[in-house]
């Protein structure tokens, strides 16, 4: 059992004000306890603040080359760290190990040397007729992140948050804090100086609140549900801070009449199940053109079947549990909503899969066919293995379909040529488009439209998002 009973607090690790008893971290592939985590409270929060507020203005007043070489000694400690850090992400959501290694610990090992390179380059300043314009930190940033990519998503904005000069008090999600305990040992054995990063457990209702609503707290990074950024939002509009937000999908991969089908299919299908479903950019409404439904359909069961669902540490499962019992349950009842809806069921279904059903929280990876657009399935977030095939007319109908959704996340188009397929994606509402398979991409910025949030993380653009712009007019000569 792994006791964490201390936050990490000005450059020390520090019990907490508060009274309220530890949680328990759960380990989803068997239900059982693996962790305790101290939990904090609004006065660990104001030190906190306090904290990450005297820190700013020093750490601001750091060169770019300063900074660059604490976020590559950041990079070295989580690179030394790699194997511990994908184990324990797999422990505590449920990926498998073989795919944690390079997602959930490569991504995050890359961002702080991405950042720690690009500070050195970027456009800090530029002229624009008798005014320069400068780029400056935003001040304290409250990072409020999920448990589906947990580190991934820390890194997101820790090593952006501190490339621009801002200081920084992270909470991590409840259902897998563990990981972020390693990123601050490591930012401590890189001489980080005290306050620059702050980590507070605990629950969203007091820690995360008490952060979003302090009035020294210069900007909300926050990533997670729909509905808690809107909350977010509406209590940060008390003081007018800068609220940046990554939130739901229900993103759509467009096969167009003329794409290789079984290419189109097999990726369609791999873009909704990584992760077992929970990921935010998850392509989960499949679109094919009427006329080859029946052959997708038959595809989509193929590739889903081949999955080896299973304990997260064995190297041959392909997909692991959900993260949690909740999550268990949603994914159950939107199988049910399938199923009442009156979808084509072709695959998987309701319980757990033969073997796994008693314990942890495994569910089968699911695909419906002749999913109406309007249905709660084909319009409402599962963040589970639920994949829906949707039947289209014409490519008119396709888009209209695809941009039928309060999200705006992710997307894919999958044609004979590249270039065919980005007209198409031109004409979806998304902030990001995957052509004919493409993958993700550090450099490119990551965000949606419409109620998927606002904001952009990684590449340059995650950079600018903790920057204010100040404008120096001087006199013509």
């Amino acid at each position: 059992m792994i006791q964490h009973d201390k936050l990490y607090i000005g450059g020390q690790w520090v019990a907490s004000l508060g009274k309220e008893a530890p949680g328990a971290v759960i380990s989803p592939a068997t239900g059982d306890a693996i962790a305790s985590v101290v939990r904090g409270n609004a006065d660990d929060v104001n030190r906190a603040v306090a904290a990450a507020k005297a820190a700013f203005e020093p750490w601001a007043a750091l060169s770019h080359a300063e900074r660059g070489a604490y976020l590559l000694k950041i990079h070295e400690g989580l690179k030394a760290r790699a194997g511990e850090i994908a184990k324990t992400i797999t422990s505590e959501m449920g990926m498998p190990v073989k795919q944690s290694l390079p997602i959930q610990a490569g991504s995050p090992i890359a961002v702080f040397k991405y950042y720690a390179k690009l500070i050195e380059t970027f456009h800090w300043e530029e002229q624009a007729g008798h005014s320069t314009i400068v780029r400056e930190p935003v001040g304290v940033v409250a990072a409020i992140t999920p448990w589906n990519y947990p580190l991934h998503q820390i890194g997101a904005k820790v090593a952006a948050a501190l490339a621009a000069g801002c200081t920084v008090v992270l909470k991590p999600a409840d259902v897998t804090p563990l990981n972020a305990f390693i990123l601050a040992e490591v930012i401590h054995a890189a001489g980080v100086p005290a306050g620059v990063f702050n980590l507070i457990t605990g629950r969203g209702t007091v820690v995360g609140e008490a952060m979003v609503t302090h009035p020294d707290v210069d900007m909300v990074s926050f990533t997670g549900s729909t509905g808690a950024g809107r909350r977010i939002s509406a209590q940060a509009s008390a003081t007018i801070k800068r609220v940046a937000l990554e939130l739901g999908g229900k993103s759509a991969s467009v096969i167009l009449e003329d794409a290789d089908l079984l290419s189109a299919v097999k990726g369609s299908v791999q873009a909704c199940f990584l992760n077992a479903g929970q990921t935010c950019t998850a392509h989960t409404r499949m679109l094919v053109p009427e006329s080859k439904y029946e052959e997708a359909a038959k595809i989509a069961v193929a590739v889903t079947q081949a999955y080896k669902v299973g304990d997260p540490m064995d190297e041959t499962s392909t997909m692991g549990p959900v993260a949690s019992k909740s999550q268990q349950d949603t994914v159950q009842e939107y199988i049910q909503i399938g199923l009442d809806e009156g979808a084509e069921l072709l695959c998987g279904g309701l319980g757990a899969p033969e073997g796994l059903d008693k314990k942890g929280f495994y569910v089968k990876p699911t695909v419906f066919g002749r999913v109406k657009s309007g249905s709660r399935l084909a319009q409402e977030e599962v963040f589970g293995p639920v994949l829906s095939i949707i039947t289209y007319k014409d490519e008119a109908d396709a888009v209209r379909i695809a941009n039928d959704s309060i999200y705006g996340l992710s997307g894919g188009v999958w044609a004979s040529t590249d270039e065919r397929a980005k007209e198409v994606a031109r004409k979806m509402r998304t902030g990001m488009v995957d052509i004919n398979g493409g993958g993700f991409n550090m450099q490119a910025p990551f965000g949606g439209y419409k109620q998927s949030g606002n904001g952009r993380e990684f590449g340059k653009y995650g950079l600018e998002d903790f920057l204010e712009l100040k404008s120096m007019q001087f006199r013509r000569t």
